[in-house]
């Protein structure tokens, strides 16, 4: 017997998590739930995680959560309990299938069958960010080697496990070459070790276009945190709904399972919920501790419920639907069908009840690091960057001089434009005289004690650096 952490959630929470229990129950799945409280309650008792140090302990003990949707509170400075989960256990893999049901659940795509797998940990979503000026405010993208090595390769051993055959990877690296361009460069390096598998980049941009337009074309996709939020809940919407997505997020130790969609606060209570997408997450829940047998009894269970036109109204269709039910109709009508399999859509079989996990990442040998410049960012209230480049050009010493000022990265000086729009916010670009030479850190120090001599508001360095000899920086636009 299985122990599994379990969180009822807020919303309709309670109402699909039960739902769920009673099917796991009446399929026979060897588990034993240990509950815990998150969310909403959690949030109001002034603990901004939305977690209590025992909930901690309880999914550490068991490594496997099922969980429903959570309400975060508005304002006060509440923090997503998804993204610390995710980010606190090491999930680092966010798995959403999008399969439609066609012609038992509307949709413009009948044939879509499409694995999502969304890096979880970084990117946008490290939530770093400042407010540097009066008109400006930061979010520091971050990208890491490990992150990126440790999703790609779980997409394409998730290919090779579930035979699928193409793995595509989205980036938007024609833009930002340093953090999406390393996510494509590693992407390439792990595809080559798997020949057998077709594997193709799209700008994301073209690439959320084809998959709106012919998601048939695809197969898997992985792609960096915040496009795989944004893409995975249009793949799921257009296979006909939202409510019908499971999720799994898989980590080194830990996993968690849940519903794609939210607590819904507005429906709660009323027994009109669609309980699939908990129940899909508790299926996926099934395979990874093994029990796949019970998972294909569920999962064929519900195709063949929703195959009966016993729907829940969020995909309730008078022509297509026989029967409009709510949420706990609906569980009792999958748990009725435990042991009947679907007539015309395809019948699922788990064979491999094997978890897929990866070994841990091993690091590679450090790169021969060295500083070759600093970029200055000057909070100034001024409109010519000539002006502030005479200023600045105060500030140079033996080994740096000032090269470039950048406004939202756009090239202002030098031979800037007088048709750029400028804010208070200016990257000032310090580099070595001596190109090739490696610059002495204190330089930069001087180069601060300057700014503060000749009353500049320095509000932030980015040492540059080159590693093995190649430039670890991007250029401003337009230069």
């Amino acid at each position: 017997m299985i122990k599994v952490s379990l969180a009822k959630g807020d919303g309709i929470g309670p109402e699909i998590m039960n739902a769920t229990l009673n099917i796991l129950s009446a399929a026979g799945a060897d588990l034993v739930f240990e509950e815990i409280e998150v969310g909403e309650k959690v949030y109001l008792t002034g603990n901004s995680t939305g977690i209590s140090d025992e909930a901690w302990q309880s999914i550490r003990k068991n490594k496997v959560l099922l969980k429903a949707p959570i309400t975060t509170p508005q304002g006060g400075g509440y923090k997503s309990l998804n993204v610390t989960m995710r980010k606190t256990l090491g999930l680092y893999s966010n798995v959403r299938p999008c399969r439609s049901l066609h012609p038992f659940v509307t949709t413009k795509h009948p044939d879509m069958d499409v694995v999502i797998i969304r890096e979880n940990e970084e990117d946008l979503y490290a939530g770093i960010e400042h407010q540097q000026t009066d008109e400006v405010v930061q979010c520091l993208k971050l990208i890491s080697r490990p992150g990126c090595e440790k999703i790609v390769t779980y997409a394409f051993e998730y290919a090779k496990k579930y035979g699928r055959k193409k793995v595509t990877c989205f980036t938007k690296d024609n833009i930002m070459k340093q953090t999406d361009g390393l996510f494509h460069q590693v992407f390439d390096e792990v595809a080559s070790r798997y020949p057998d598998i077709i594997n193709e980049h799209w700008i994301v941009d073209i690439g959320s276009a084809l998959l709106a337009d012919s998601p048939e074309d695809f197969d898997v996709i992985v792609m960096p945190n915040l496009y795989g939020d944004v893409v995975s809940d249009i793949a799921a919407q257009i296979t006909g709904s939202v409510g019908l997505a499971g999720s799994a997020n898989i980590g080194q130790e830990c996993a968690m399972f849940e519903a794609i969609h939210g607590s819904a606060p507005d429906i709660a209570g009323k027994n009109t919920a669609n309980p699939s997408g908990l129940i899909n997450g508790a299926v996926m829940m099934l395979n990874h501790i093994g029990q796949s047998d019970v998972a294909e009894k569920i999962q064929n269970a519900w195709l063949r419920t929703i195959e009966d036109g016993v729907h829940t109204n969020d995909i309730y269709d008078p022509i297509m639907s026989t029967k409009r039910v709510g949420t706990k109709e609906f569980a009792q009508a999958v748990i009725a069908n435990l042991g009947n399999r679907p007539k015309q859509l395809p019948e699922v079989s788990f064979e491999d009840n094997t978890p897929l996990i990866l070994p841990k990442y091993q690091r590679r040998p450090s790169k021969d690091k060295k500083v070759v410049g600093v970029d200055l960012f000057v909070d100034w209230n001024g409109d010519d960057a000539n002006e502030l480049a005479e200023k600045l050009q105060k500030l140079n010493n033996d080994e740096l001089e000032l090269s470039m000022i950048t406004n939202r990265g756009i090239k202002v000086w030098p031979n800037g434009f007088n048709e750029t729009f400028c804010t208070d916010h200016w990257r000032c670009r310090y580099s070595v005289k001596e190109e090739g030479k490696e610059l002495s850190k204190g330089k930069i120090v001087e180069i601060l004690q300057a700014a503060m001599d000749h009353d500049i508001d320095a509000i932030k360095t980015e040492n540059l650096y080159t590693f093995d000899g190649i430039r670890g920086y991007s250029l401003g636009q337009g230069q």
